[in-house]
């Protein structure tokens, strides 16, 4: 009997350890640390996403057991007892003699991932439907990033797998309630830029607008989340996501549940924090927003001198991030349009106009020309120029003069050689200049031409074309990011070795090249 009451025990502990999504620092303590600020892996994503071989409590065991004898060899233990990926595998090589679009269509199947392969003990978060991931160390979905996935996806007729995509993250709002960054349990405590309505546009191109009812629900968690506590505030306080505005408006924020070091960065940030004259939670906290943003890191999240231990994340409201929020209110106020509300709709239209016209306030700058972020906690516009501008003109929110006047700069200052430039700025940091992302080259292409500002809409989307397709022609690869100063160097910065694959790179120009380049096709 006591055997079997034994058995039930651990039965029901196993349970309770899968239903709260323990992250590897969580389910191996001491282990965890040690392999992350030693020299094992280079990269501390590899850790967090090695599948252990046994239960976790079984290697703790062992490991408490044998860390201190003589001769204990670290390494070792971690390969004894743990699936390490990024190991010897087929790696694909791509013909370059069959162009682009065979490239693209392939590398679709090498991104492909079943839903059902998510082993017992692994950090990844199991999904209902199979997905796309962007490629490289990125071995999981990611929020952002797939929208722009799903841009090429819909050009290669692949709506099924847009479909279960969507479906994916529907089913992670009603889990968790919100989208995470990515889909493991060390990404549990942040999302990224929520773009779930945006996919929402692309899937209502195959199967009608019927689509913002089906998810509905969905659409208002997800806004629930994001919007959290902001009914009790005062101006000038926040909560989580929301701050109240100076004037009394409710705006957003990138932030995160955590204030520890992330363990996908576990020494990289350990040792950050060893340079900050901030409160050292503060600083993770901060760390941990800009990588809820997507823009980790940029001077656009730092003060005037541009150093990583500046970061005030927190401190900001992101004029992207807020326009994203504008197109989720409209989808909202659309569905209930859809459903016959009346009311759903005149309150959700209501909330879009007002934050419309908070972004205008907050975040054009008249004396730049340009739509800026806001440090809400010092009560001015940042100092820092960067492509989040463009997203008023995706989403229709700028005036046809401050269209006008983003465009000009972003002739003037953002265009280089081989595409537009994430910031002005050169700081060593990978969304700074000279590097340039395929998702924001979209966003500018798209903003530009809900202006009529095609010429110079074109005349981005083939430098940035052009760039693409030279790297693929030296190399057989679509990169993550590119260098478009010096067309000729390799892009860098950041905290890992450039990556390819890659997902929004695919989806971002297979959508440009259908719209200015079908020849190629």
């Amino acid at each position: 009997m006591k055997k079997l009451l034994l058995t039930l025990s651990l039965i029901i502990a196993f349970i309770i350890v899968r239903s709260q999504n323990l992250t590897p620092r969580q389910l191996f303590p001491g282990l965890f640390e040690s392999v992350q600020l030693s020299d094992i892996f280079p990269d501390n994503k590899t850790f967090v996403d090695a599948t252990p071989k046994r239960d976790p409590a079984v290697i703790m065991k062992d490991y408490l057991a044998q860390k201190n004898k003589p001769g204990f060899d670290l390494k070792q233990f971690v390969t004894d007892n743990f699936d390490i990926p990024g190991g010897p595998k087929t790696i694909f090589k791509s013909d370059i003699n069959t162009g682009i679009r065979k490239h693209i269509d392939t590398l679709w199947q090498v991104l492909y991932r079943r839903h059902d392969t998510v082993s017992k003990y692994s950090s990844l978060l199991p999904m209902p439907n199979d997905f796309i991931i962007p490629g490289g160390r990125f071995r999981e979905t990611y929020y952002w990033d797939s929208y722009f996935t799903m841009l090429g996806l819909q050009e290669s007729h692949q709506t099924k797998i847009i479909q279960n995509m969507i479906g994916n993250f529907a089913y992670m709002i009603d889990k968790y309630g919100f989208i995470p960054n990515g889909t493991r349990t060390y990404y549990l405590t942040r999302s990224q830029p929520p773009f779930f309505s945006m996919m929402l546009d692309v899937l209502a191109k195959d199967q009608g607008k019927q689509v913002l009812v089906k998810y509905q629900p969905e659409l208002l968690k997800e806004y629930a989340f994001w919007m959290k506590g902001s009914a009790k505030l005062k101006p000038g306080q926040a909560y989580r996501n929301s701050v109240r505005m100076p004037g009394g408006e409710i705006l957003n924020r990138y932030w995160d549940e955590s204030d520890k070091p992330r363990e996908e960065s576990f020494k990289k940030d350990v040792n950050a924090a060893k340079l900050t004259k901030q409160d050292t939670n503060a600083f993770y906290r901060n760390i941990r927003a800009a990588a809820e943003s997507g823009w980790d890191f940029s001077t656009r999240w730092m003060d005037t001198t541009g150093k990583l231990e500046t970061i005030q994340t927190t401190f900001i409201i992101p004029v992207d991030l807020n326009c994203l929020l504008y197109h989720l209110e409209l989808s909202i106020a659309s569905s209930y349009q859809l459903r016959g509300d009346a009311a759903g709709y005149n309150s959700y239209l209501t909330k879009a106009l007002l934050r419309k016209k908070a972004i205008l306030k907050y975040s054009w700058s008249e004396k730049n020309g340009w739509f800026m972020d806001y440090n809400w906690k010092e009560k001015h516009t940042t100092p820092v120029e960067t492509l989040a501008g463009v997203f008023p003109l995706e989403f229709n929110i700028a005036g046809v003069k401050q269209a006008e006047q983003v465009a000009s700069k972003l002739k003037s200052k953002f265009l280089k050689p081989g595409g537009l430039v994430t910031t002005i700025n050169r700081s060593g940091q990978q969304w700074d200049s000279p590097n340039a992302w395929a998702p924001l080259q979209y966003m500018a292409i798209d903003g530009l031409n809900n202006y009529h500002q095609t010429g110079l809409a074109q005349s981005i989307a083939i430098t940035w074309i052009q760039t693409n397709l030279q790297v693929f022609n030296e190399t057989g690869k679509l990169m993550e990011k590119y260098n478009v100063v010096d067309t000729n160097v390799k892009a860098g910065g950041g905290e890992y070795p450039l990556q390819d694959g890659f997902g929004w790179t695919n989806g971002v120009l297979l959508s440009l090249l259908d719209r200015y380049y079908p020849s190629q096709l």
